[in-house]
């Protein structure tokens, strides 16, 4: 059972970043038809972001509610009713796209918690760390969904074909998987769900501390899925297939290096792990806003991605390190994270607007340097039977 539900949970995890990377692969083309500035295109992705936040301070309550399996599978259909509506909205108007947008990040957003929720429980009964490979498993798939975009792209096939197609790969494939989930409702469950609600997270210090960590890096990651691609486009001036090279060249970066970072994770431990991860991303967005030419950028690319490699998936196993309270802090950590993907398509459109994309991606310089003062909240729990010490509580 346990090893069709490491399957399941792979297969979730490898869908969920064939959805995203194939919707942000057409991005420039979106952007194309609809004939959007970069602020109106920040903030026509603001709607994804906005949709998430919506769900997810909700996700934990919901999961406890209908079981990892059943949340999945719901906002699975949620999110891909909202990217239909979005990819359809592309032929007919701006608001259509946002409305489509707003729904598809409220599915997925708290499909991302169930899964990693899911994740933690299969984690905890194969008693070996593999929350990285589970994320490594979502790269996995946007790299493949972002060189299909790329295929797309170069053969000029509408995003509207190209989007209605993922989108019922995923319906029909999605409800099979979570089938596969671990059984929901066993009694340690129970015990463990009835000890207290999983909104008591939000008052405790540690965790709070360790979605600030995942936000600085969520934002780096984020806005090198959303900008990378017009970035090169607009500031080093290549052509619609290489900006597409140069997002796949980030998601690949960051998959080898979710692949090969547990070994490293459990030789040096998390915080010095996760500083040098935080400093190189650095110097890879650096590299890239300040190169000479898009083959200099290339490598700070790599470096960017690298960089950014580990930090969800750790700051999720670092959330679970208890497994008793699991599902809150995991649905706060998530929650606190993702307000960079409310910040920074705005923040970068707006700054955008007046310095174009790729200066204005310096941003994200700043805001790693305050994800490398913030790492050491992820320094190992070690689990409790009972609540959560006092001097972990917000007072």
């Amino acid at each position: 059972m346990i090893q069709r539900a490491t399957r399941s949970v792979y297969v979730v995890f490898i869908l969920a970043g064939v959805v995203i990377s194939s919707f942000l692969s057409r991005v420039p083309q979106i952007r194309d038809l609809l004939e959007l500035q970069p602020g109106p295109l920040g903030r026509l992705l603001l709607m994804t972001a906005i949709g998430s936040l919506i769900s997810l301070p909700l996700s934990g309550l919901i999961v406890h509610r209908l079981g990892a399996a059943r949340t999945v599978t719901l906002m699975a259909f949620v999110g891909m009713s909202g990217l239909g509506l979005a990819a359809v909205g592309t032929e007919v108007s701006v608001i259509m796209v946002g409305a489509g947008l707003l729904f598809f990040g409220f599915g997925a957003g708290a499909w991302d918690v169930a899964m990693n929720v899911e994740a933690a429980a299969v984690e905890q009964q194969l008693d070996r760390s593999i929350m990285s490979r589970f994320h490594a498993a979502f790269s996995v798939g946007t790299v493949g969904g972002a060189l299909v975009g790329a295929g797309a792209n170069a053969l000029d096939i509408a995003p509207i074909v190209h989007l209605l197609v993922v989108v019922s790969v995923v319906v029909v494939t999605v409800p099979v998987m979570c089938r596969g989930f671990m059984p929901a409702g066993t009694d340690e469950h129970e015990e463990q769900q009835q000890a207290r609600s999983p909104l008591v997270a939000w008052t405790e210090r540690r965790t709070v501390l360790i979605g600030l960590f995942v936000l600085c890096i969520t934002f780096a990651e984020g806005t090198g899925n959303d900008w990378l691609g017009v970035a090169s486009i607009d500031g080093y001036g290549t052509s619609d297939a290489l900006g597409s090279v140069a997002y796949v060249v980030f998601v690949v970066a960051m998959t080898l290096g979710r692949w090969f970072g547990p070994g490293t994770l459990d030789r040096f431990g998390r915080v010095p792990v996760l500083r040098v991860s935080a400093a190189c991303a650095f110097v890879g967005v650096v590299i890239v806003v300040f190169g000479p030419s898009f083959g200099t950028a290339l490598v700070g690319i790599v470096l960017w991605g690298l960089g950014t490699a580990l930090g969800f998936p750790t700051g999720m196993s670092a959330a679970a390190d208890d497994p008793q309270y699991a599902a809150g802090r995991v649905s706060v950590v998530a929650t606190v994270g993702y307000v960079a993907f409310l910040a920074g398509p705005s923040l970068i459109g707006f700054i955008g607007d007046h310095t174009g994309v790729l200066r204005a991606l310096t941003l994200t310089a700043t805001v790693l340097g305050l994800g490398f003062m913030v790492a050491g909240a992820t320094k190992p729990l070690v689990p409790a039977a009972g609540p959560a010490p006092a001097d972990d509580v917000v007072s």
